[in-house]
């Protein structure tokens, strides 16, 4: 397996093969952390967030920081020559002469493959608008993959905002490569997943799905429950947010219908989508869920730098 040198834009440019060889070394790092603190010491990870992040981007630099590499960037272009007037392609460009690997939040959706094409460095899609959020996915398979061992044969709900949720349209994608999906879409008429990914991904791979506006008609049926909050930054009036930002509340009454071993993830941030009651329940594993977040990552990074080998051979 090699990916060094590769850019990770969207799920799909991963083979389910090169996935699973991703969540193989992330499963050696969660089991001996400290055989990985020297494997990218003289590595510089480039963080380039033009939107604001918390856990993804924390992640990111905790991942580079524990491999023994070292990280520069920004969390504001305003406080970088964006506010100037550069170009994504002449910032991503000036960035290879001192970087070895990079990640890019963006707002506008193909930011990062605009980035891709103007370096031979490993460029990481960290989130481009609504469109895609591959490393969350990975997060999410990853955490999946260690509760369940498989992915296979699941009744997947997903609910909330389904219309703008990025990590929405990743995870689709990227579980209708496996056997026996259905997926449950959760979500009031105006967040409803768009076409696109309704006609391209699920019915062109024949996945069965249905769609509802009540959670507690179909939660007992779900094998996992994806949470995901209504973003009010993906709203283009107030009016709208206020009115539907409370419509999904997942609470302890809720969980009480769902089955014993239901996983419950969800991104993050929560606003008031799981009642904080729900934390202390065995099911609700979106806060381990976001350290998987940062095994996954270094498994990722040390990848696309190839220097994971020596790690892979036992």
């Amino acid at each position: 397996m090699n990916l060094k040198g590769r850019y990770l834009l969207e799920p799909m440019d991963f083979t389910m093969e090169e996935m699973d060889y991703i969540f193989k070394l992330a499963d050696k790092i969660i089991q001996s952390p400290e055989r990985f603190m020297h494997a990218c010491d003289g590595k510089l990870l480039a963080t380039l967030f033009y939107e604001p992040s918390t856990r993804t981007r924390f992640s990111f630099e905790a991942a580079m920081l524990r491999l023994g590499g070292q990280v520069i960037g920004f969390s504001e272009p305003n406080s970088s020559s964006v506010a100037k007037g550069e170009s994504i392609a002449d910032t991503i460009r000036t960035v290879a002469c001192y970087c070895d690997i990079a990640v890019m939040r963006h707002p506008k959706e193909g930011a990062p493959k605009v980035a891709a094409y103007a370096t031979d460095m490993p460029i990481i899609n960290a989130g481009d608008g609504g469109h895609q959020h591959p490393t969350q996915t990975l997060t999410d398979l990853l955490t999946i993959h260690r509760e369940k061992g498989s992915f296979d044969n699941l009744t997947i709900g997903l609910c909330g905002d389904l219309k703008f949720g990025r990590t929405v349209h990743s995870l689709i994608k990227a579980l209708s490569r496996y056997k026996n999906i259905k997926f449950v879409l959760i979500s009031p008429n105006e967040l409803r997943i768009p076409d696109y990914v309704r006609r391209e991904v699920i019915e062109k791979n024949n996945i069965p799905y249905t769609e509802v506006e009540k959670m507690q008609d179909v939660i007992p049926e779900l094998d996992m429950l994806y949470m995901t909050r209504v973003q009010k930054e993906r709203f283009f009036n107030e009016e709208d947010y206020i009115r539907l930002k409370d419509s999904y509340i997942l609470d302890a009454e809720k969980m009480q219908l769902a089955k014993k071993d239901m996983m419950v993830l969800h991104p993050l941030p929560r606003v008031n989508e799981i009642a904080v009651e729900v934390d202390s329940d065995p099911r609700a594993l979106y806060f381990k869920q976001a350290k998987n977040g940062m095994f996954v990552r270094m498994a990722l990074i040390m990848c696309l730098l190839g220097v994971e080998k020596e790690f892979m051979e036992d």
